[in-house]
């Protein structure tokens, strides 16, 4: 029975001690090539390491890598991980070259792969490019911003647009968003598409499939150097592996390809200080100015309106409109403001008016300055200035006005001069020896005040403190918040499918980080279902709860959703949301 247990108890050692090894290797898809064909080399550990860096690669050209690949998988209770680093190398010349070591660091110690000789010759008839599956698919699927102008002035609309780029022989099974750029520097406004754009393109001289997913119109609001966020996007795409079946059919694999449109800069530059009127409030485009009215002759206590309206396109939102200086003794309300814009790749187009409403209240002529509007021109890089005329409003019937109002003064400036005013003799006088306020019972109620603040002050401090330091608690709070946020922003954008499914996943997204205290990177289908069950959650709920979260993801780029279906998907969200939070207590 001791040799038993003594063997059961070497084998589980030698197990725990193989299971520690930490294998970091190198492997190259041959050892010998033609100075026309292509060399795969491959970085391969068996434990999550950081720091990795790859050998200088002398006497190659890194045609495409790193491509990083993670496996991470459970077998009978023992972890199986592997994550590597896949390189395509061209030979620059012939002969014996040495791929040197690379390192990464792993749990604190640095390993490095065995350098690896590799042989160079002359250009063979049938080269050998050594492509797989992934290597197609990261030359014919990716995503590219395409910006109109990436040297803008100052408010100047730029246009970009986030096209995918899928070669031929591959088909796009499936789509999903991962990240949205935001646009913190710029006035943003995005191009409503009804449905994804197809159509055929080129590429650096090869021919694609096209697919515009976002349009989105900028104006800056910044100078110098701007970054543009990335989007984000994962897909499942069908790639040839270049075998074929006995009818000659080619097989075809599934493979998983996460793309990214990068980070894009613009620089902007300011607006030339040259020739810039005194005027100039901020408007940047071609417009035209007019200052209208319906009629300049009237009687007193009618009505006229005086319109001001700038036209034309450009950053119509983004300034404001000059302001007509009226007579005092006329009554003027407050203007009524329209516009008429729409939003296309070339910018903002439409007009923006003022309605001004004014009543004059006696007999007389009221002259009012005409306006001065100045903008700048992109195209032609120059300040343009528009002057209205003076115009002259013509009261012809009413009460004269007396001598201390006329048309065009204010009562404010006729002051009386009280230098030799008289005495007055009713003069409200008190008493020299007044009572002081030290030493009376108030003196001393203030002075105790403090003392009576601090306890308070300092309890409030503490509980901040320890509000503070709850980092998990906090946690918790502010995705309960942000999942409310989002639930309301699904509520007030129904009717808008892309906008409301985004919003209410994100509702359901953040629910789950405050019920079950993970985040966000931990959210897999069975990760989420084992959590819920865990915590004495309906099985039935659970699932409703997963098929409406999966629902999300898909309802945002398919085309059979109506707005009856966004109020189904609401009512049930905020039904599944209610049912868990009385199954599932927090601890």
């Amino acid at each position: 029975m001791k040799k038993i247990t003594a063997f059961i108890i070497t084998f589980l050692a030698l197990q725990f001690i193989y299971a520690q090894q930490v294998e970091f290797t190198a492997e190259v898809s041959k050892n010998q090539l033609g100075a026309n064909e292509r060399l795969r080399i491959e970085f391969t550990m068996n434990r999550n390491g950081d720091n990795f860096t790859p050998p200088n690669f002398q006497g190659f050209t890194v045609v495409m890598g790193p491509s990083q690949s993670i496996s991470n998988s459970w077998i009978n209770g023992v972890r199986t991980f592997s994550q590597s680093y896949i390189y395509i190398l061209q030979p620059t010349s012939k002969g014996k070259h040495t791929i040197g070591a690379a390192t990464v660091d792993i749990e604190g110690r640095t390993y490095r792969t065995k350098p690896i000789e590799i042989t160079v010759t002359g250009e063979v008839q049938n080269p050998s490019i050594d492509k797989n599956s992934n290597d197609i698919a990261r030359e014919s699927f990716f995503l590219l911003a395409e910006v109109s102008k990436p040297n803008p002035y100052l408010n100047e609309a730029v246009t970009v647009i986030y096209k995918l780029y899928v070669g031929n022989q591959i088909a796009l099974n499936s789509l999903e968003w991962l990240t949205t750029p935001k646009y913190p520097n710029f006035w943003s406004q995005d191009l409503k598409m009804q449905q994804y754009e197809i159509g055929d393109c080129n590429y650096q001289g090869k021919p694609y499939r096209c697919i515009t997913v976002k349009k989105v119109v900028l104006y800056p609001q910044k100078t110098g150097v701007l970054t543009l966020e990335p989007l984000t996007m994962d897909a499942v795409l069908s790639v040839p592996t270049g075998q074929r079946d006995f009818f000659g059919r080619p097989y075809y694999e599934e493979v998983s390809r996460r793309v990214t449109s990068g980070n894009r800069t613009l620089n902007v530059k300011e607006l030339p200080q040259e020739g810039k009127p005194d005027s100039f409030g901020g408007a940047v485009g071609d417009f035209s100015f007019n200052v209208t009215t319906n009629k300049l002759t009237l009687k007193a206590n009618e009505s006229l309106q005086l319109k001001v309206e700038v036209s034309g396109s450009g950053n119509l939102k983004l300034f404001d409109l000059p302001k007509p200086i009226f007579p005092s003794s006329l009554e003027v309300y407050a203007p009524e403001q329209k516009d008429d814009i729409s939003t296309t790749l070339q910018g903002m187009n439409g007009r923006v008016e003022h309605t001004y409403t004014i009543v004059p209240e006696y007999k007389g002529k009221y002259p009012v300055a005409g306006l001065t509007f100045s903008y700048f021109n992109p195209v032609t890089q120059k300040y343009v200035t528009v002057k209205t005329d003076d115009l002259l409003i013509d009261v012809t019937e009413g009460p004269a006005a007396d001598s201390n109002t006329t048309a065009n003064s204010d009562t404010s400036a006729t002051q009386t001069d009280n230098s030799f005013a008289p005495a007055q003799t009713n003069a409200q006088l008190q008493p020299i020896g007044k009572r002081s306020f030290f030493g009376s019972a108030g003196y001393y109620l203030w002075s105790l005040l403090p003392l009576l603040i601090i306890p308070i002050v300092l309890l409030w401090w503490r509980a901040q403190q320890r509000r503070a330091g709850d980092i998990e608690g906090n946690k918790v709070r502010v995705a309960n918040r942000l999942a409310k946020k989002y639930l309301g922003e699904a509520k007030r954008k129904l009717g808008d499918k892309g906008t409301f499914y985004e919003a209410l996943e994100r509702a359901l997204h953040n629910y789950l980080k405050a019920k079950l205290k993970i985040e966000t990177a931990e959210m897999s289908k069975d990760k989420i279902t084992e959590l819920l069950l865990n915590q004495k959650a309906n099985e039935a709920t659970v699932t409703q709860f997963m098929a409406l979260l999966a629902n999300c993801e898909m309802a945002r780029y398919s085309q059979h959703h109506t707005d009856a279906s966004m109020e189904k998907d609401f009512s049930e969200a905020v039904q599944v949301i209610s049912a868990l939070d009385k199954q599932v207590k927090n601890k």
